[in-house]
């Protein structure tokens, strides 16, 4: 492409790898498995980044980072100055830099990728974030004065967060509301503390606060007070709904209702807000056992599964109908979860779950799969083996195949258009909804994806939403 370095002779194609906890160790307790970089290692990584001209990489970034900017003062040991630049228009990078696909948005795009490893920006990203607090930096810029305006977010998941940062920095007056009891949504009840802590979430969280949001937790829309009552009742002028797609699926099968089968939300649920890893300090026991399977092949079934082998499990499966190539987890937790010695029961898919006299799982009845066409995900499509049926010996399910809309927002506010499947209907570019002064973004409007979607359309909300204050067009 016009405009990029040509990578040079002699240049740095490994990208610096970031030191782990031992396999061996990490799986008896709930701490980071990444330790990130020391700043002579993200100096060193930073300092393999070609400075391009056009800088393909930002084209990847739904949060609009300066990637080469930020990662130019990280060669310069300007690693909070580096911080606050990815806050110019990223308010969760700590997050952002430890759960986002960068190897499918920002590095996939990096010239070096061509040749050999792209620079690792996330690992970047969260190096200078955690540097910035760690020296006790973090700063809140300046405010621009109040427009008068408020603005309701419901949901504190990272498309919430995102939208009332951005919001508050146009002067605008934000309240989130949260219906669980701690807020960071899907970032603290759905992933475990050994890939996103807690206190990390919670930093973000605050720094938002800092801003001028204000977080309302143990209030669920649709119950406490519907959308209408947010315009009509509580002053707001806008309402953004970011209330994620946490309705879990399961495989309607034989068996499912079961003692000792979980939906993944649950199970995650209970182990990260509930703190059942902190037992008996936290009193949310959970019954594990000794031969788990969670069925599903994404990033939620390696958290769930990897949870399992950390509660005391002493064999955690992952039973996909597909292959490996086909897994939609990122590459590095089907990894980290072999490393740690989860069994991988591929091209299989369950048929029945088998239950003994007091009516707790005993087994589980499988098929064996082959792959044929490709369907419409453009993966090839599993197809059952006639005759190839086995049992399982396992004494607990969890089901981790995906979730659907919450039909509690959508039902209560019966003006607003839901397509076939619940989601809420909304401009992909302004997250406008069918119903005037509403918008929404996130998981709710497109099913269950990655964190930085979600930010990506906090970004665009928040702009929609200040043109609409700003003017009444709709």
């Amino acid at each position: 492409m016009a405009g990029e370095k040509k990578p040079k002779k002699g240049l740095n194609l490994n990208r610096m790898e970031m030191p782990r906890q031992d396999p061996k160790e990490r799986i008896k307790n709930f701490n980071e498995v990444a330790l990130g970089y020391t700043p002579e290692m993200a100096i060193a990584e930073a300092e393999r980044c070609l400075q391009c001209k056009k800088p393909v990489c930002i084209d990847g970034c739904p949060a609009e980072v300066k990637i080469p900017e930020f990662i130019k003062l990280i060669t310069e040991g300007k690693f909070v100055e580096a911080s606050r630049k990815i806050k110019e228009t990223n308010a969760l990078p700590a997050v952002c830099g430890r759960v986002c696909p960068q190897e499918e948005q920002c590095e996939v795009l990096c010239v070096l990728h061509k040749k050999g490893a792209p620079v690792a920006i996330g690992r970047l990203e969260r190096f200078v974030a955690d540097y910035e607090a760690e020296v006790g930096a973090i700063e809140v810029p300046e405010l621009p004065p109040r427009t008068g305006k408020r603005v309701a977010v419901v949901g504190s998941g990272p498309a919430g967060l995102t939208v009332a940062a951005d919001l508050a920095l146009m002067g605008h007056e934000v309240v989130i509301f949260e219906a669980l009891h701690k807020a960071g949504g899907v970032l603290v009840y759905g992933i475990p503390e050994f890939r996103l802590p807690k206190a990390i979430v919670q930093r973000e969280v605050d720094y938002i606060e800092k801003l001028g949001v204000k977080v309302v937790c143990d209030v669920v829309i649709g119950k406490t007070f519907t959308v209408d009552d947010l315009l009509n009742e509580e002053g707001f002028d806008a309402v953004f709904l970011g209330v994620g797609a946490g309705l879990p699926w399961f495989m309607d099968i034989p068996g499912e209702n079961l003692n000792g089968v979980y939906s993944a939300n649950e199970f995650l649920t209970r182990n990260n807000l509930m703190k059942a890893y902190l037992f008996p300090e936290y009193d949310t026991p959970i019954k594990v056992g000794r031969k788990v399977a969670v069925v599903g092949g994404g990033n939620v079934a390696m958290d769930a599964v990897r949870t399992a082998l950390r509660l005391g499990a002493e064999e955690a499966h992952i039973v996909y109908r597909r292959s490996r190539a086909e897994m939609p987890a990122r590459e590095e937790e089907i990894e980290n979860a072999e490393a740690e010695g989860v069994i991988f029961d591929l091209l299989v898919n369950p048929v029945e779950i088998l239950g003994d006299e007091k009516g707790w799982v005993k087994g589980m009845k499988c098929i064996r799969m082959e792959l044929g066409e490709p369907d419409e995900s453009g993966r090839r499509r599993p197809v059952p083996i006639e005759g190839s049926e086995f049992v399982m010996d396992v004494d607990m399910v969890v089901m981790a195949i995906g979730t659907g809309a919450n039909p509690l927002v959508p039902s209560t506010t019966p003006d607003m258009e839901t397509n076939r499947r619940g989601y809420i209907v909304a401009d992909p570019e302004t997250c406008k909804t069918t119903k005037k002064g509403v918008f929404a973004g996130g998981d709710i409007i497109r099913g269950a994806a990655t964190v930085i979607l979600a930010v990506g359309d906090g970004k665009k909300a928040a702009r929609a939403i200040d043109h609409y204050l700003k003017t009444g067009e709709w």
